[in-house]
Protein backbone atom coordinates (compact mmCIF):
# COMPACT_ATOMS: atom_id res chain seq x y z
CA UNK A 1 0.00 0.00 0.00
CA UNK A 2 1.28 3.60 -1.04
CA UNK A 3 2.04 5.74 1.60
CA UNK A 4 -0.23 9.19 1.19
CA UNK A 5 -1.97 11.32 3.76
CA UNK A 6 -4.89 9.72 5.87
CA UNK A 7 -2.38 6.22 6.05
CA UNK A 8 -2.27 4.73 9.32
CA UNK A 9 1.06 3.15 10.35
CA UNK A 10 1.23 0.66 13.19
CA UNK A 11 -2.31 1.54 14.43
CA UNK A 12 -1.98 4.56 15.74
CA UNK A 13 0.47 7.27 13.75
CA UNK A 14 -2.10 8.86 11.09
CA UNK A 15 0.39 10.34 8.20
CA UNK A 16 -0.47 13.91 7.48
CA UNK A 17 1.93 14.99 5.32
CA UNK A 18 5.46 14.50 3.78
CA UNK A 19 7.92 16.97 5.14
CA UNK A 20 10.93 15.58 3.90
CA UNK A 21 12.84 12.85 1.40
CA UNK A 22 16.38 11.69 1.06
CA UNK A 23 18.42 8.71 0.57
CA UNK A 24 18.14 7.24 3.47
CA UNK A 25 13.60 7.66 4.31
CA UNK A 26 11.01 9.64 3.73
CA UNK A 27 9.48 12.04 6.99
CA UNK A 28 5.82 12.64 7.43
CA UNK A 29 4.40 14.91 9.96
CA UNK A 30 2.14 12.48 11.71
CA UNK A 31 -0.47 12.23 14.47
CA UNK A 32 -0.41 9.47 17.38
CA UNK A 33 -4.17 9.18 17.96
CA UNK A 34 -3.20 7.29 20.98
CA UNK A 35 -1.58 9.91 22.90
CA UNK A 36 -3.15 12.60 21.04
CA UNK A 37 0.09 14.52 19.81
CA UNK A 38 1.73 15.43 16.90
CA UNK A 39 5.22 13.70 15.93
CA UNK A 40 7.49 13.01 12.96
CA UNK A 41 7.46 9.42 11.31
CA UNK A 42 10.67 9.03 9.33
CA UNK A 43 10.05 5.79 7.17
CA UNK A 44 13.49 3.93 5.96
CA UNK A 45 13.93 3.45 2.55
CA UNK A 46 15.45 -0.45 1.54
CA UNK A 47 19.31 0.23 0.18
CA UNK A 48 19.01 -1.55 -3.37
CA UNK A 49 22.03 -3.16 -3.45
CA UNK A 50 21.53 -5.74 0.10
CA UNK A 51 20.13 -8.73 -0.05
CA UNK A 52 17.25 -9.75 1.86
CA UNK A 53 19.75 -11.26 4.59
CA UNK A 54 22.12 -8.19 4.41
CA UNK A 55 18.71 -6.07 4.88
CA UNK A 56 17.15 -8.23 7.84
CA UNK A 57 20.56 -7.32 9.79
CA UNK A 58 20.77 -3.29 8.88
CA UNK A 59 17.04 -3.28 9.86
CA UNK A 60 17.59 -4.98 13.07
CA UNK A 61 20.74 -2.61 13.96
CA UNK A 62 18.29 0.61 13.02
CA UNK A 63 15.55 -0.77 15.72
CA UNK A 64 18.39 -1.56 17.70
CA UNK A 65 19.91 1.99 17.83
CA UNK A 66 17.25 3.77 17.38
CA UNK A 67 15.92 2.11 21.14
CA UNK A 68 19.41 3.69 22.45
CA UNK A 69 18.95 6.30 21.27
CA UNK A 70 15.60 6.68 22.55
CA UNK A 71 17.72 6.77 25.94
CA UNK A 72 18.72 10.28 25.60
CA UNK A 73 16.80 13.06 27.57
CA UNK A 74 18.72 16.37 26.51
CA UNK A 75 16.88 19.71 25.07
CA UNK A 76 19.32 19.74 21.91
CA UNK A 77 18.50 16.29 20.95
CA UNK A 78 15.40 15.02 19.16
CA UNK A 79 13.59 12.45 20.96
CA UNK A 80 11.97 9.20 19.86
CA UNK A 81 9.22 8.11 21.09
CA UNK A 82 8.91 4.90 19.30
CA UNK A 83 10.21 2.34 16.71
CA UNK A 84 7.77 0.15 14.71
CA UNK A 85 7.70 -1.70 11.61
CA UNK A 86 5.33 -1.04 8.55
CA UNK A 87 5.44 -3.70 5.78
CA UNK A 88 8.55 -4.96 7.37
CA UNK A 89 10.33 -1.50 6.98
CA UNK A 90 11.82 0.07 10.21
CA UNK A 91 10.19 3.50 10.97
CA UNK A 92 11.27 5.60 13.78
CA UNK A 93 8.66 7.80 16.04
CA UNK A 94 10.03 11.39 16.95
CA UNK A 95 9.20 14.53 18.63
CA UNK A 96 7.98 16.78 15.27
CA UNK A 97 9.93 20.06 15.82
CA UNK A 98 8.60 22.47 13.42
CA UNK A 99 11.65 24.00 12.67
CA UNK A 100 13.89 24.52 9.46
CA UNK A 101 17.28 22.68 9.26
CA UNK A 102 20.40 24.62 9.18
CA UNK A 103 21.10 23.70 5.19
CA UNK A 104 17.61 25.51 4.27
CA UNK A 105 17.97 28.27 6.38
CA UNK A 106 22.26 28.62 4.19
CA UNK A 107 20.26 27.84 0.92
CA UNK A 108 17.99 30.97 2.14
CA UNK A 109 20.15 33.48 3.82
CA UNK A 110 23.33 33.09 3.02
CA UNK A 111 26.27 31.95 5.30
CA UNK A 112 26.40 32.82 9.17
CA UNK A 113 27.92 35.61 11.21
CA UNK A 114 30.57 33.83 13.37
CA UNK A 115 28.53 34.40 16.71
CA UNK A 116 25.57 32.75 15.00
CA UNK A 117 27.27 29.76 14.39
CA UNK A 118 29.25 29.98 17.51
CA UNK A 119 25.72 29.37 19.01
CA UNK A 120 24.90 26.70 17.08
CA UNK A 121 27.73 25.20 17.79
CA UNK A 122 27.11 24.65 21.17
CA UNK A 123 23.88 23.02 20.98
CA UNK A 124 25.57 20.38 18.56
CA UNK A 125 28.05 19.93 20.68
CA UNK A 126 25.66 19.82 24.03
CA UNK A 127 23.87 17.15 22.38
CA UNK A 128 26.74 15.02 21.25
CA UNK A 129 28.34 15.15 24.68
CA UNK A 130 24.93 13.75 25.98
CA UNK A 131 24.47 10.96 23.26
CA UNK A 132 28.54 9.71 23.10
CA UNK A 133 28.04 10.03 27.23
CA UNK A 134 24.82 7.23 26.43
CA UNK A 135 27.06 5.40 24.39
CA UNK A 136 25.30 6.85 21.06
CA UNK A 137 27.21 7.96 17.75
CA UNK A 138 25.53 9.77 15.34
CA UNK A 139 27.05 8.81 12.23
CA UNK A 140 25.73 11.82 10.02
CA UNK A 141 26.10 15.37 11.89
CA UNK A 142 25.32 17.92 8.52
CA UNK A 143 23.59 20.97 8.50
CA UNK A 144 20.24 19.18 7.24
CA UNK A 145 20.15 17.53 10.46
CA UNK A 146 20.45 20.54 12.27
CA UNK A 147 17.17 21.68 13.25
CA UNK A 148 17.31 25.88 14.17
CA UNK A 149 13.65 26.64 16.11
CA UNK A 150 12.57 30.17 16.51
CA UNK A 151 12.42 29.96 20.19
CA UNK A 152 16.71 29.79 19.78
CA UNK A 153 15.95 26.32 20.39
CA UNK A 154 19.36 23.96 18.45
CA UNK A 155 17.91 20.75 17.71
CA UNK A 156 20.12 17.56 16.49
CA UNK A 157 18.15 15.34 14.47
CA UNK A 158 17.99 11.81 12.88
CA UNK A 159 19.84 9.75 16.04
CA UNK A 160 19.42 6.49 15.63
CA UNK A 161 19.36 6.08 11.68
CA UNK A 162 22.31 6.84 10.66
CA UNK A 163 23.61 3.03 10.99
CA UNK A 164 21.75 3.41 7.25
CA UNK A 165 24.29 6.18 6.21
CA UNK A 166 26.93 3.87 6.68
CA UNK A 167 25.38 1.23 4.82
CA UNK A 168 24.04 3.01 2.14
CA UNK A 169 27.27 4.89 0.99
CA UNK A 170 28.53 1.67 -0.94
CA UNK A 171 27.22 -0.19 -3.51
CA UNK A 172 28.03 -4.07 -3.59
CA UNK A 173 30.38 -3.18 -6.77
CA UNK A 174 32.05 -0.74 -4.03
CA UNK A 175 30.74 2.51 -5.85
CA UNK A 176 30.60 5.65 -3.68
CA UNK A 177 27.02 7.25 -3.87
CA UNK A 178 25.24 10.20 -1.96
CA UNK A 179 26.87 12.72 -0.37
CA UNK A 180 30.41 12.45 1.37
CA UNK A 181 30.88 16.06 2.62
CA UNK A 182 30.38 14.94 6.14
CA UNK A 183 32.42 11.32 6.49
CA UNK A 184 35.56 11.75 8.49
CA UNK A 185 39.00 10.91 7.00
CA UNK A 186 39.01 7.57 9.07
CA UNK A 187 35.99 6.48 8.08
CA UNK A 188 36.96 6.24 4.32
CA UNK A 189 39.38 4.60 5.50
CA UNK A 190 36.92 1.68 6.42
CA UNK A 191 37.80 2.30 10.30
CA UNK A 192 34.51 2.16 12.64
CA UNK A 193 33.29 5.36 13.48
CA UNK A 194 33.64 6.75 17.08
CA UNK A 195 33.00 10.29 18.75
CA UNK A 196 36.29 11.80 16.89
CA UNK A 197 34.43 11.32 13.76
CA UNK A 198 31.16 12.78 15.10
CA UNK A 199 33.23 15.61 15.95
CA UNK A 200 34.62 16.42 12.39
CA UNK A 201 31.40 16.16 11.35
CA UNK A 202 30.49 18.93 13.13
CA UNK A 203 33.69 20.79 12.39
CA UNK A 204 32.21 20.13 8.67
CA UNK A 205 29.17 21.43 9.52
CA UNK A 206 30.65 25.20 11.14
CA UNK A 207 32.87 25.42 8.41
CA UNK A 208 29.95 25.57 5.52
CA UNK A 209 28.18 27.29 8.39
CA UNK A 210 30.12 30.60 7.87
CA UNK A 211 31.74 29.78 4.65
CA UNK A 212 28.72 28.78 2.72
CA UNK A 213 30.18 25.16 1.72
CA UNK A 214 31.74 22.20 2.64
CA UNK A 215 35.08 22.16 3.59
CA UNK A 216 36.15 19.53 0.55
CA UNK A 217 33.19 19.98 -1.70
CA UNK A 218 34.57 19.03 -5.70
CA UNK A 219 32.09 17.92 -8.62
CA UNK A 220 32.00 14.26 -7.79
CA UNK A 221 31.46 12.24 -4.32
CA UNK A 222 35.11 10.15 -5.33
CA UNK A 223 36.92 13.91 -5.86
CA UNK A 224 35.18 15.12 -2.62
CA UNK A 225 36.83 11.79 -0.96
CA UNK A 226 40.08 12.10 -2.28
CA UNK A 227 40.38 15.84 -1.30
CA UNK A 228 39.07 15.21 2.22
CA UNK A 229 41.98 12.64 2.14
CA UNK A 230 45.18 14.48 0.86
CA UNK A 231 43.99 18.47 0.65
CA UNK A 232 44.87 20.79 2.78
CA UNK A 233 42.20 22.88 4.73
CA UNK A 234 41.36 26.49 3.04
CA UNK A 235 41.37 28.63 5.87
CA UNK A 236 37.99 29.30 6.79
CA UNK A 237 38.15 33.33 6.09
CA UNK A 238 34.78 34.19 7.16
CA UNK A 239 34.80 32.27 11.17
CA UNK A 240 36.85 35.01 12.56
CA UNK A 241 38.17 33.80 15.53
CA UNK A 242 36.09 30.83 15.50
CA UNK A 243 38.34 29.61 12.76
CA UNK A 244 41.29 27.80 14.60
CA UNK A 245 38.55 25.96 16.28
CA UNK A 246 36.82 24.87 13.33
CA UNK A 247 40.69 23.95 11.77
CA UNK A 248 41.26 21.63 14.81
CA UNK A 249 37.99 19.50 14.51
CA UNK A 250 38.75 18.93 11.04
CA UNK A 251 42.30 17.82 11.71
CA UNK A 252 42.73 14.22 9.12
CA UNK A 253 44.06 12.30 12.67
CA UNK A 254 41.34 11.49 15.24
CA UNK A 255 43.68 11.97 17.49
CA UNK A 256 44.12 15.73 16.85
CA UNK A 257 40.95 17.00 16.98
CA UNK A 258 39.99 18.11 20.20
CA UNK A 259 37.71 16.42 22.81
CA UNK A 260 33.54 17.25 22.68
CA UNK A 261 34.08 18.77 26.30
CA UNK A 262 37.38 20.64 24.79
CA UNK A 263 34.69 21.72 21.87
CA UNK A 264 32.43 22.85 23.77
CA UNK A 265 34.97 24.92 26.37
CA UNK A 266 36.14 26.79 24.17
CA UNK A 267 32.72 27.67 21.88
CA UNK A 268 31.12 29.09 25.20
CA UNK A 269 34.57 30.87 25.58
CA UNK A 270 33.81 32.33 22.23
CA UNK A 271 30.08 32.82 22.97
CA UNK A 272 31.54 34.83 26.37
CA UNK A 273 33.38 37.15 24.54
CA UNK A 274 29.82 38.80 23.39
CA UNK A 275 30.68 42.32 21.36
CA UNK A 276 34.36 41.34 21.45
CA UNK A 277 33.38 38.22 18.53
CA UNK A 278 34.42 40.48 16.09
CA UNK A 279 35.96 39.31 12.52
CA UNK A 280 40.06 38.10 12.28
CA UNK A 281 42.75 40.98 12.30
CA UNK A 282 46.15 41.00 12.64
CA UNK A 283 47.14 41.12 16.07
CA UNK A 284 49.66 43.45 17.66
CA UNK A 285 53.42 43.02 16.06
CA UNK A 286 55.76 41.41 18.88
CA UNK A 287 58.20 43.94 20.74
CA UNK A 288 62.10 43.64 20.00
CA UNK A 289 62.16 44.22 16.86
CA UNK A 290 64.95 42.91 14.59
CA UNK A 291 67.06 43.90 11.46
CA UNK A 292 65.61 42.71 8.15
CA UNK A 293 68.61 41.40 7.68
CA UNK A 294 67.85 38.79 9.95
CA UNK A 295 64.93 37.56 8.42
CA UNK A 296 65.20 33.88 6.67
CA UNK A 297 65.91 33.43 2.71
CA UNK A 298 63.38 31.97 0.60
CA UNK A 299 64.10 28.42 -1.00
CA UNK A 300 60.34 28.17 -2.20
CA UNK A 301 58.73 26.66 -5.71
CA UNK A 302 59.62 29.82 -7.28
CA UNK A 303 62.89 29.50 -6.35
CA UNK A 304 65.79 28.97 -9.43
CA UNK A 305 67.30 26.09 -7.15
CA UNK A 306 66.51 22.27 -8.27
CA UNK A 307 64.97 23.19 -11.93
CA UNK A 308 67.03 20.66 -13.79
CA UNK A 309 66.64 16.89 -13.29
CA UNK A 310 63.02 16.40 -12.06
CA UNK A 311 60.84 14.04 -12.52
CA UNK A 312 58.28 13.54 -15.10
CA UNK A 313 55.16 14.54 -13.56
CA UNK A 314 52.52 11.43 -13.05
CA UNK A 315 49.45 12.17 -15.26
CA UNK A 316 46.23 10.47 -15.21
CA UNK A 317 45.67 9.84 -11.47
CA UNK A 318 42.34 11.13 -11.26
CA UNK A 319 41.35 8.93 -14.39
CA UNK A 320 42.32 6.22 -12.81
CA UNK A 321 40.74 7.22 -9.39
CA UNK A 322 37.67 7.57 -10.77
CA UNK A 323 37.77 3.70 -12.32
CA UNK A 324 38.59 2.45 -8.91
CA UNK A 325 35.86 1.08 -6.75
CA UNK A 326 35.42 2.23 -3.17
CA UNK A 327 37.63 -0.41 -1.53
CA UNK A 328 40.36 0.09 -4.12
CA UNK A 329 39.97 3.70 -3.43
CA UNK A 330 40.45 3.51 0.29
CA UNK A 331 43.43 1.34 -0.19
CA UNK A 332 44.90 3.77 -2.04
CA UNK A 333 44.50 6.25 0.36
CA UNK A 334 46.29 4.38 2.59
CA UNK A 335 49.15 5.66 0.91
CA UNK A 336 48.55 8.59 0.82
CA UNK A 337 50.39 11.88 2.08
CA UNK A 338 48.43 13.12 5.07
CA UNK A 339 49.12 16.34 7.62
CA UNK A 340 52.69 14.30 9.69
CA UNK A 341 56.09 15.31 9.39
CA UNK A 342 56.33 12.12 7.17
CA UNK A 343 53.81 13.21 4.31
CA UNK A 344 54.95 12.88 1.33
CA UNK A 345 58.17 10.51 1.80
CA UNK A 346 56.04 7.24 0.56
CA UNK A 347 54.83 7.35 -2.85
CA UNK A 348 52.30 9.66 -1.98
CA UNK A 349 49.48 10.21 -5.19
CA UNK A 350 49.15 13.12 -6.59
CA UNK A 351 45.32 14.62 -8.53
CA UNK A 352 46.39 15.91 -12.15
CA UNK A 353 45.50 18.99 -13.57
CA UNK A 354 42.06 18.16 -14.06
CA UNK A 355 41.00 18.17 -10.79
CA UNK A 356 37.98 20.26 -10.33
CA UNK A 357 38.18 24.09 -9.67
CA UNK A 358 37.90 25.29 -6.37
CA UNK A 359 36.14 28.58 -5.25
CA UNK A 360 36.63 31.50 -6.15
CA UNK A 361 39.08 34.48 -4.00
CA UNK A 362 37.71 35.29 -0.76
CA UNK A 363 36.61 38.81 0.53
CA UNK A 364 39.87 40.96 2.21
CA UNK A 365 39.23 40.57 5.61
CA UNK A 366 39.06 43.59 7.51
CA UNK A 367 42.43 45.10 8.98
CA UNK A 368 44.16 43.77 5.15
CA UNK A 369 44.39 45.64 1.80
CA UNK A 370 45.12 44.07 -1.73
CA UNK A 371 47.94 44.77 -3.30
CA UNK A 372 48.55 44.36 -6.93
CA UNK A 373 51.82 43.11 -8.42
CA UNK A 374 51.95 43.83 -11.95
CA UNK A 375 54.71 42.87 -13.28
CA UNK A 376 53.72 39.66 -11.68
CA UNK A 377 50.09 39.44 -12.77
CA UNK A 378 49.28 38.80 -9.18
CA UNK A 379 47.32 40.52 -6.66
CA UNK A 380 47.06 39.10 -2.78
CA UNK A 381 45.73 40.52 0.58
CA UNK A 382 48.40 41.98 3.15
CA UNK A 383 48.01 43.13 6.73
CA UNK A 384 47.41 47.16 6.89
CA UNK A 385 51.03 48.50 8.20
CA UNK A 386 53.17 46.07 6.31
CA UNK A 387 55.94 47.50 3.70
CA UNK A 388 57.11 46.06 0.25
CA UNK A 389 60.64 44.39 -0.42
CA UNK A 390 61.38 44.26 -4.09
CA UNK A 391 63.32 40.87 -4.64
CA UNK A 392 63.47 40.60 -7.88
CA UNK A 393 66.83 40.27 -8.18
CA UNK A 394 67.13 37.60 -5.41
CA UNK A 395 65.05 36.20 -8.49
CA UNK A 396 62.74 35.49 -5.24
CA UNK A 397 59.52 37.65 -6.18
CA UNK A 398 58.28 40.39 -3.74
CA UNK A 399 58.44 40.35 -0.09
CA UNK A 400 55.92 42.32 2.26
CA UNK A 401 57.30 42.64 5.89
CA UNK A 402 55.79 43.89 8.97
CA UNK A 403 56.58 46.68 11.33
CA UNK A 404 59.14 44.38 13.44
CA UNK A 405 61.27 43.30 9.95
CA UNK A 406 60.70 39.92 11.41
CA UNK A 407 57.58 38.09 9.22
CA UNK A 408 57.38 38.29 5.65
CA UNK A 409 55.08 37.32 3.43
CA UNK A 410 56.64 36.56 -0.10
CA UNK A 411 55.15 35.92 -3.18
CA UNK A 412 56.84 34.62 -6.66
CA UNK A 413 56.00 34.33 -9.68
CA UNK A 414 57.62 33.02 -12.99
CA UNK A 415 56.81 32.38 -16.39
CA UNK A 416 57.10 28.60 -16.66
CA UNK A 417 55.51 26.09 -13.98
CA UNK A 418 57.34 23.01 -12.58
CA UNK A 419 55.45 19.86 -14.03
CA UNK A 420 56.11 18.29 -10.45
CA UNK A 421 55.60 20.68 -7.89
CA UNK A 422 56.33 18.35 -4.84
CA UNK A 423 59.98 17.27 -6.55
CA UNK A 424 60.79 20.52 -7.09
CA UNK A 425 60.50 21.74 -3.44
CA UNK A 426 62.44 17.92 -2.42
CA UNK A 427 65.15 19.05 -4.55
CA UNK A 428 65.34 22.69 -3.41
CA UNK A 429 64.78 20.79 0.57
CA UNK A 430 68.28 18.81 -0.04
CA UNK A 431 70.22 21.24 -2.04
CA UNK A 432 69.68 23.93 0.35
CA UNK A 433 70.75 21.19 3.98
CA UNK A 434 73.45 20.58 1.56
CA UNK A 435 74.48 23.96 1.07
CA UNK A 436 74.00 25.27 4.65
CA UNK A 437 71.50 27.25 3.99
CA UNK A 438 68.85 25.42 6.38
CA UNK A 439 70.99 24.99 9.88
CA UNK A 440 68.96 22.77 12.00
CA UNK A 441 66.34 21.40 9.25
CA UNK A 442 62.88 20.01 10.33
CA UNK A 443 60.57 19.35 7.85
CA UNK A 444 56.91 19.24 9.12
CA UNK A 445 54.85 18.74 6.24
CA UNK A 446 55.69 18.10 2.14
CA UNK A 447 53.00 16.72 -0.06
CA UNK A 448 51.43 16.92 -3.25
CA UNK A 449 47.99 18.52 -3.50
CA UNK A 450 45.92 20.81 -5.65
CA UNK A 451 45.23 24.52 -5.77
CA UNK A 452 41.94 25.75 -7.52
CA UNK A 453 42.45 22.93 -9.94
CA UNK A 454 45.97 23.08 -10.50
CA UNK A 455 48.95 20.90 -9.30
CA UNK A 456 50.25 22.19 -6.37
CA UNK A 457 52.56 21.07 -2.89
CA UNK A 458 52.62 22.22 0.07
CA UNK A 459 56.04 22.53 2.03
CA UNK A 460 56.21 23.23 5.98
CA UNK A 461 59.21 23.54 7.77
CA UNK A 462 61.65 25.02 10.78
CA UNK A 463 65.48 25.97 11.08
CA UNK A 464 67.99 27.42 13.47
CA UNK A 465 68.69 30.78 12.77
CA UNK A 466 71.64 32.89 14.17
CA UNK A 467 69.55 33.67 17.12
CA UNK A 468 66.32 31.92 17.11
CA UNK A 469 64.11 29.49 15.50
CA UNK A 470 62.43 29.65 12.53
CA UNK A 471 59.26 28.60 10.08
CA UNK A 472 57.92 28.79 7.36
CA UNK A 473 55.13 27.76 5.04
CA UNK A 474 55.21 27.60 1.11
CA UNK A 475 52.12 26.68 -1.27
CA UNK A 476 53.55 26.64 -4.99
CA UNK A 477 51.13 25.96 -7.74
CA UNK A 478 50.74 26.49 -11.55
CA UNK A 479 49.71 24.29 -14.91
CA UNK A 480 53.28 23.07 -16.61
CA UNK A 481 53.61 25.01 -19.36
CA UNK A 482 51.86 28.01 -17.71
CA UNK A 483 53.02 30.79 -14.84
CA UNK A 484 54.20 29.58 -11.64
CA UNK A 485 53.40 31.09 -8.54
CA UNK A 486 54.66 30.47 -4.52
CA UNK A 487 52.74 31.82 -1.62
CA UNK A 488 55.68 32.00 1.43
CA UNK A 489 55.39 32.71 4.97
CA UNK A 490 58.46 32.95 7.41
CA UNK A 491 58.62 33.72 11.10
CA UNK A 492 60.36 32.95 14.31
CA UNK A 493 58.48 29.85 15.35
CA UNK A 494 57.18 31.44 18.47
CA UNK A 495 55.02 33.83 16.81
CA UNK A 496 53.96 31.22 14.16
CA UNK A 497 50.37 30.61 15.34
CA UNK A 498 50.05 34.73 15.47
CA UNK A 499 51.11 35.00 11.80
CA UNK A 500 49.62 31.83 10.25
CA UNK A 501 46.04 33.65 9.66
CA UNK A 502 48.31 36.29 6.61
CA UNK A 503 49.32 33.24 5.07
CA UNK A 504 45.64 32.04 5.08
CA UNK A 505 44.51 35.18 3.80
CA UNK A 506 46.89 35.69 1.41
CA UNK A 507 46.10 31.41 -0.06
CA UNK A 508 42.00 32.33 0.07
CA UNK A 509 42.26 35.97 -1.39
CA UNK A 510 45.13 35.91 -4.13
CA UNK A 511 43.84 37.07 -7.65
CA UNK A 512 45.99 35.50 -10.35
CA UNK A 513 46.13 36.86 -13.99
CA UNK A 514 46.02 40.04 -15.70
CA UNK A 515 42.28 41.03 -14.39
CA UNK A 516 43.60 40.92 -11.07
CA UNK A 517 42.27 43.85 -10.44
CA UNK A 518 40.92 45.91 -7.77
CA UNK A 519 43.90 46.35 -5.42
CA UNK A 520 46.25 48.97 -4.46
CA UNK A 521 48.84 49.08 -7.23
CA UNK A 522 52.37 48.64 -5.54
CA UNK A 523 55.04 51.16 -5.00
Amino acid sequence: MADGPGRLIAGRYRLLERIGRGGMGTVWHAEDEVLGRQVALKKLHVPPHLKEAEQATLFERTRREARSAARITHPNVVVVHDVVDDAGLPCIVMEHVPAPALDEVLKKDGPLAPAEAVRIGIGVIAALRAAHAAGVLHRDVKPGNVLLGPDGRVVLTDFGIAVVADTSTLTRTGELVGSVDFCAPERLRGADPAPASDLWALGATLYQAVQGRPPFRRATPLETAYAIAVDPLEHPAAAGPLAPLISELLAREPAARPSAAEAERRLRQLAEAGSGFVAETRRDVPADPAPLREAPPVYGAGATAGRGGRRRRRTGVWAAVLALTVPALVGAYLMLPDDSADSGKAGGKEPSASATPRPGPAPVPEGYHLVREEQYEVAFPVPDGWTRKDLEEEGEGVAYIDPTGMIGLRVVALDYASSDPLQHFKDNAAKSVQEGKLPGYRELRMQSTTYRGMPAAIWEFTWQGRTREWRARDLGFGRAGEKEYAIYLSTPSTEWERYEPVFNHAVDGVRLGPDAGGARPAR
